[in-house]
């Protein structure tokens, strides 16, 4: 155990405290200590002179030295009836220094003169006044010497010093070993279970379990049992998502092989002479050559590698006929019908192909919820700008998202909108949308319907315009 660990240190501050704690008790001690000294030079001295006044002070002058050396004084002063007496004296060595008076004298002023003796080294003549024990007069006064006191004081001192050390050190031992059974102990295993679950986050049998009796540290062991709990299950989920990409872009890379033998013959039948056939082998061509890309775009979306956007300008209308004409082929009945609304001419600055992904993933998605309630409904597709930014937003009158699908709509594998879907699309096409610093978002989910709004930037940067174009309705 070093002093620089938590241990060390609290025994360290639980030492100084104490010893602090001993300070300030000392001073009232000697002070005290002091007092009683006095005190009991005068109790002596008033024995030695009721001795001497019961014999009418007649008593020889080697008897008279030896009652006052006994006393520890050289004169004795006794007033009875008003009247002020010597009773015993001897020959004063050097004046007398100062007088105090014990009769009448707070604690500030004893701790006052214990300070005084301590700071005067020189042995010094005082005299002390007080009251006679059991009222056997009205005052009694001696004069003795300071080098007496001040030695007993010193000595007194250094086994109070003493004292305290040893209590101090026992009573930090205790307190040192109270403490790191209930807190230190805790929070050193608090920490080897982080640095073991660090080296094996995926290991879900290094998630703390947690012991501890102290509340606030059972707060901690819980808190900390949570985030690891949460961390594990994201690992293993990345470790899953990872694998399921793997074979997506297996999948893809075949799937991609196959496409390209379907373009070679679309190809073919563009030369077709039967009229119909003509007419449908270009959609079929445009078609195969999305899936194619499609599939490429899938190995390196599986490789965290999507490809950057290849921005020019493009007429949006031309996009969203593209996106309209393809969902009309894909209506089961005529109870859903496709609008637009966009300016003529009115040209963007995107990749066409990723915003024909993004806004055909939208259109679908509005298609199936409103098969999905079997009553008839509108999908509607609008375009503008602003002064900073080009937007385009999808409105249906469908159901509505679920409350589920809300909290991750643009998580994948998680903000799946219909039985049975598992989140990618809005997933990959937020993704898209932000590779051209721009934003898709949700602006109204209720009963009424669902609008989305995909917003790009005119400048490079997008310098945060404001979220909904005037004329969408908000949540």
């Amino acid at each position: 155990m070093g002093f620089n660990s938590l241990s060390g240190r609290f025994l360290l501050l639980t030492t100084a405290f104490f010893m602090l704690a001993e300070v300030l008790i000392f001073v009232p001690s000697i002070a005290r200590f002091r007092e009683d000294y006095l005190r009991l030079r005068l109790e002596r001295a008033q024995i030695a002179a009721l001795a001497t006044l019961a014999t009418d002070q007649m008593i020889s002058a080697d008897l008279e030295t030896e009652l006052l050396t006994n006393a520890g004084v050289f004169n004795v002063v006794l007033r009875r009836d008003s009247v002020r007496q010597l009773v015993l004296s001897s020959p004063l060595p050097q004046p007398v220094d100062a007088s105090f008076d014990l009769r009448q004298i707070g604690a500030f002023g004893l701790i006052g003169d214990a300070l005084w003796v301590f700071a005067n080294p020189e042995n010094r003549v005082i005299r002390v006044i007080g009251n006679p024990v059991r009222d056997a007069g009205l005052l009694i006064e001696v004069t003795m010497e300071t080098a007496p006191l001040r030695v007993a004081m010193i000595d007194y001192g250094l086994r109070i010093l003493g004292l305290s050390a040893i209590i101090s050190l026992m009573a930090g031992f205790v307190l040192f070993i109270a403490v790191r059974r209930l807190l230190v102990s805790p929070i050193e295993r608090v920490v080897t279970h982080m640095k073991a679950y660090a080296q094996s986050p995926e290991d879900a049998r290094r998630v703390i379990t947690p012991t501890a009796s102290v509340r606030e540290l059972r707060e901690a062991e819980e808190a900390l049992q949570s985030l690891q709990t949460q961390l594990t299950g994201a690992l293993r989920q990345r470790a899953r998502l990872a694998q399921l990409g793997s074979a997506v872009a297996k999948i893809s890379h075949d799937l991609r092989n196959m496409l390209s033998t379907a373009q070679l013959i679309a190809d073919r039948m563009d030369t077709s002479l039967d009229p119909a056939v003509a007419r449908a082998a270009p959609k079929l061509i445009n078609s195969i050559a999305r899936a194619v890309n499609l599939c490429e775009s899938t190995l390196a979306f599986g490789q965290a590698q999507e490809p950057p956007p290849r921005l020019s300008y493009v007429l949006i209308g031309e996009i969203i006929d593209d996106v309209i004409e393809s969902e009309q082929l894909a209506l089961a009945d005529d109870r859903i019908s496709l609008r637009k609304s966009v300016p003529a001419g009115l040209m963007i600055r995107a990749d066409a192909e990723q915003i024909f992904r993004v806004l055909s993933n939208l259109a679908r998605n509005a298609r199936q919820a409103i098969e999905a309630s079997t009553k008839p409904g509108i999908i509607e597709m609008t375009a503008g700008e602003d002064t900073d930014s080009w937007w385009v937003s999808v409105r249906d009158d469908g159901p509505g998202l679920p409350a589920k699908a809300r909290e991750n709509l643009f998580t994948a594998f998680q903000g799946g909108a219909r039985k049975g879907g598992v989140g990618l699309g809005l997933a990959i096409s937020a993704d898209l949308v932000r590779g051209h610093g721009g934003q898709l978002q949700l602006v109204k989910s209720s009963p009424e319907g669902t609008v989305f709004l995909l917003r790009l930037p005119k400048n490079d940067v997008l310098t945060e315009p404001s979220l909904y174009p005037s004329d969408l309705v908000t949540m």
